[in-house]
C-alpha cells in the first residue's frame, strides 16, 4: 500500500479588499479538503495585496497577531472543520512597530503548532520589505503534523541554500515557500531553484505564487505553482501562468526512502569543512 499524502495549494488574484481575498482562501481550502487534500498552503501574504511594491505606512495597518490574532483564530477553526493541516502566511505584528512576513502552522486537530518568519528580506525595486519586516529570528522550525513533518521557507528565502539544508536537518518531508514573484530578472529561476532545492536535501516541495497584475505596481505575478519531488521531478502540471488555479497533488511519500537509498547526501556532507561559510 503505497504511503501518500494529498496535498494542496493555491495561486489567486487580489480581489481588492482583505475579506474578500478570505474567503476566496477559505472557498479554495474547502474544495481541496472536498478532493481529498490533507494539507495546504496558502500564498505569501495571503489575504492582502503584494503591497511591498510602495513604501507607505498605511500598511502597517494590515498586521496582526499570531497566533491571537482573527485570521489564526479562523484558521485553526477552518482546520479543525476540514480535518486538513493549514499553512498559513500573514502579515504578523509581535509587538507595535515589530513586524514580520511570517506563516502560521495549523494541525488537522485546528491546533496552533507554531510558525516560521521569512528570514532573508529583500529591499530592491519593486520588493521593498525591509520597510514593512523584520528579519525573522525564529529559526529553521519543523513541525510535526498529521501529515507528518513540514517545514516552510518563504519567497526570498529561497535563493539561500542554508536555511533549504536545516530544514532537511531538522526531518522535513515536505516544506512549503510561499511567495509573490513577477516576471522579470528571477523568472527563469522560478522552476530551477526549487527544484534543485528538493534534490539537493531530497524532500518535496510546494512552490507557491500569486497571479496577476496588483493595482500598487507594475509588478506581473505569473503563478505558475507546483509540487517537486525529492528527484527534482513536478509533480503532475504546473499551474496557470495567468490564471487562478487550485492544485492538488497526491505525494508519494515512499519515494523519500527510496531516494535517499540512491543518493546518500546526508550521509555524504562534511560539516567539519564548512565552518568557513559561517566565518565571514
Amino acid at each position: 500500500m503505497s504511503n501518500s499524502i494529498k496535498a494542496a495549494i493555491v495561486q489567486l488574484k487580489w480581489t481588492g479588499d482583505v475579506d474578500s481575498m478570505t474567503e476566496e482562501h477559505v472557498k479554495a481550502a474547502r474544495d481541496a479538503a472536498a478532493e481529498g487534500a490533507q494539507v495546504m498552503c496558502f500564498q505569501e501574504l495571503f489575504n492582502g495585496p503584494y503591497f511591498c511594491q510602495v513604501q507607505d505606512p498605511e500598511y502597517y495597518k494590515m498586521a496582526e497577531q499570531i497566533p491571537d490574532g482573527k485570521t489564526t483564530q479562523m484558521m485553526c477553526e477552518l482546520a479543525k472543520e476540514l480535518g486538513m493541516v493549514l499553512v498559513v502566511p500573514i502579515y504578523e505584528e509581535e509587538q507595535p512597530g515589530v513586524l514580520y512576513n511570517s506563516a502560521a502552522v495549523i494541525d488537522a486537530d485546528g491546533k496552533y503548532l507554531g510558525k516560521y518568519r521569512k528570514t532573508h528580506i529583500p529591499q530592491v525595486e519593486g520588493f521593498w520589505e525591509k520597510y514593512y519586516f523584520r528579519p525573522g529570528n525564529l529559526g529553521y522550525p519543523v513541525f510535526e503534523t498529521a501529515v507528518g513533518k513540514i517545514g516552510v521557507y518563504i519567497c526570498y528565502d529561497r535563493h539561500f541554500p542554508e536555511g533549504w539544508r536545516a530544514l532537511g536537518l531538522g526531518g522535513a518531508r515536505l516544506v512549503f515557500n510561499p511567495a509573490a514573484t513577477s516576471r522579470g530578472l528571477s523568472s527563469h529561476l522560478w522552476k530551477l531553484e526549487q527544484t534543485a532545492s528538493a534534490i539537493a536535501n531530497l524532500y518535496f516541495v510546494g512552490a507557491i505564487n500569486r497571479v496577476g497584475v496588483e493595482p500598487l505596481g507594475d509588478n506581473d505575478f505569473y503563478g505558475t505553482s507546483y509540487f517537486a519531488n525529492p528527484r527534482g521531478e513536478f509533480v503532475g502540471d504546473l499551474a496557470s501562468d495567468n490564471e487562478e488555479e487550485l492544485v492538488v497533488r497526491d505525494l508519494d511519500m515512499d519515494l523519500l526512502a527510496e531516494v535517499r537509498n540512491q543518493w546518500a547526501f546526508y550521509r555524504d556532507r562534511r560539516p567539519d569543512c564548512y565552518s568557513p561559510l559561517t566565518d565571514g
